[in-house]
């Protein structure tokens, strides 16, 4: 696939949602901005799955069991990934050469970037309007022992804004963002 058009989230930044944690006054959104949070188009990027599926009518190829995408030190893992290509686009899907107009990942999604680890039952990236969101019964952002927990996560990778929406679930009975700093670990 072409480094210029395909990108995952490269690092979810979590520590930089701690300052906005003083402002927070809705029950069910926290809303903060991700500093480091862009777009990484230089690198190159490398897909490994145990099928794929490519349906050039649909313009999309589709990745299915063990999905193993990385891209520099940015690691994501699905069961199941689904590449949309842009209509007109030039290029084949087949060989990955079509501009991307967005991605769909399912089936226990994990991102890792750094140190910053993403979860979540499926997810989302729309390239034309740089949005990433991944959902699920419980969406978990995690730096080191630093933890935030709802249940969609949506990130505008253009203004490096990120909204985490809470949501009752087992665990969360309140259907409140949770989250836990450890002390000092801004300064890192």
């Amino acid at each position: 696939m072409s480094g210029n058009r395909f990108s995952l989230a490269a690092g979810i930044a979590l520590l930089a949602l701690a300052p906005a944690i003083g402002q927070l006054h809705a029950q069910e959104s926290a809303t903060g901005r991700l500093q480091g949070l862009s777009i990484s188009s230089g690198l190159p990027i490398q897909i490994e799955s145990d099928r794929l599926e490519v349906v050039d009518g649909e313009s999309k190829a589709v990745f299915v069991g063990n999905v193993n995408v990385t891209q520099g030190p940015t690691m994501l893992k699905a069961g199941k990934m689904t590449v949309y290509y842009a209509s007109g686009s030039t290029g084949s899907p087949a060989t990955g050469s079509a501009n991307i107009d967005r991605l769909e990942v399912e089936g226990k999604v994990y991102i890792k970037s750094d140190t910053q680890v993403a979860t979540g039952d499926r997810g989302t990236f729309d390239m034309t309007s740089e949005v990433l969101t991944l959902s699920g019964s419980e969406v978990v952002l995690s730096e080191g022992k630093n933890v935030l927990v709802g249940c969609k996560l949506t990130v505008n990778m253009k203004s490096g804004r990120a909204q985490v929406d809470g949501c009752k679930s087992e665990t969360n009975k309140s259907g409140r963002v949770m989250m836990s700093i450890q002390p000092g670990s801004q300064n890192r």
